[in-house]
């Protein structure tokens, strides 16, 4: 099999397979085309674009939002080159954007029917160049355009089920961390502000005997389903029930049209004095202006999120003045374990996808 790579991190864009082994099996690691963006942001959006042209499968981070754009440009003839030992084949791109452009081996066995491998390549690009998958590293999916990718009937794999777990503990971890006030404790430890043992000083809220409502019950962006509660000795309410009777709320749903903006001012109002909010979905299921009123009010105690609008958050976000608000930069899944799992799961929600295999764990759309 013959890809033309392009990597960002854990992002591919891939051509066409070409080379088979004996026995027309393909061999998707036999001669791959790397080229690296070298960097830990982001790509642009114009590099993005200019990459994945003529790209048969991408794999990307929830930081890349997969549009229109990105769907035409890619749907975009690969670009071709002269050959050195023959007319029309790809050969090594000139780079201009600081990205590494090796040298393109055409490989060593045409395709059935062709005269040469080059030719074979020429022929395969024209005649399909459009993207068959999308792999993303992720379990949410709100950073791709799903109903332009349906029409396109492109498939789309993501990473389920392996970073509940990590994400689940960041929860608690975050949970924790703001209702004890951790974060005030370690700067009084830090500013001098620690002179004595003192029975009501920096006290908090303990979890136990307490009532937690979770938006989103089950796996972390999966609908809500009243037996899935009963599994917990939970009950299954409305959201503004469980807003009215939770000391502490963590919201893990997916982020859709139905949840956006979910978490507003009439939200807060009916949330108890003494609650406290924790956000470890998407921070556009949270009005953070609402939120911010509610925390400076002290209409709730104290909020932790792990994710906001927009990432990275400003440095002068009204949220960040706030004592009783513990913020963290999207670290749910940040795990060595969970985040190798994921990028194995990933590739090869790719490579079936490029293979037109059943893929280990891919979205029905």
């Amino acid at each position: 099999m013959r890809f033309s790579h392009f990597v960002h991190c854990n992002k591919t864009f891939a051509k066409d397979p070409l080379c088979r082994a004996e026995g027309g099996r393909q061999q998707p690691h036999s001669c791959c085309e790397v080229e690296q963006w070298d960097s830990d942001e982001p790509i642009p959006v114009k590099e993005l674009a200019r990459g994945v042209a003529g790209a048969h499968g991408l794999l990307c981070l929830l930081s890349d939002r997969v549009d229109k754009r990105i769907l035409d440009a890619a749907a975009r003839p690969w670009p071709f080159w002269a050959c050195a030992s023959c007319e029309g084949g790809p050969s090594s791109a000139p780079s201009s954007s600081g990205m590494s452009s090796p040298s393109r081996s055409h490989g060593s066995q045409p395709v059935e029917g062709s005269a040469s491998p080059c030719e074979a390549v020429v022929t395969v690009l024209r005649k399909g160049a459009n993207l068959k998958v999308i792999s993303t590293l992720s379990v949410g999916v709100d950073h791709l355009a799903l109903d332009e990718i349906k029409k396109r009937g492109i498939r789309v794999g993501y990473t389920p089920d392996v970073l509940t777990d990590a994400t689940a503990e960041l929860a608690v971890s975050l949970l924790l961390t703001t209702c004890r006030r951790l974060p005030e404790a370690i700067e009084e430890v830090k500013n001098g502000g620690w002179t004595s043992w003192k029975p009501l000083w920096l006290c908090g809220y303990g979890l136990t005997q307490s009532t937690v409502g979770i938006v989103g019950l089950g796996r972390i962006g999966r609908q809500p389903r009243p037996e899935e509660a009963a599994e917990f000795q939970a009950e299954f309410v409305s959201t503004p029930e469980l807003a009215a009777q939770s000391d502490f709320i963590v919201v893990a749903c997916s982020l859709t049209p139905a949840t956006k903006g979910l978490c507003n001012k009439d939200f807060f109002q009916k949330m108890k004095e003494t609650a406290v909010f924790v956000n470890i979905s998407r921070g556009d299921v949270v009005n953070q202006d609402d939120l911010y009123q509610a925390l400076a009010s002290g209409q709730i105690a104290a909020a932790g999120l792990d994710v906001t609008t927009p990432e990275p958050l400003p440095t002068n976000h009204p949220l960040l003045t706030l004592k009783n608000c513990v913020i963290l930069p999207h670290i749910g899944s940040a795990t060595h374990r969970t985040r190798n799992t994921m990028s194995m799961l990933a590739a090869n929600n790719l490579l079936a996808g490029l293979r037109g295999e059943p893929m280990p764990s891919e979205l029905m759309l």
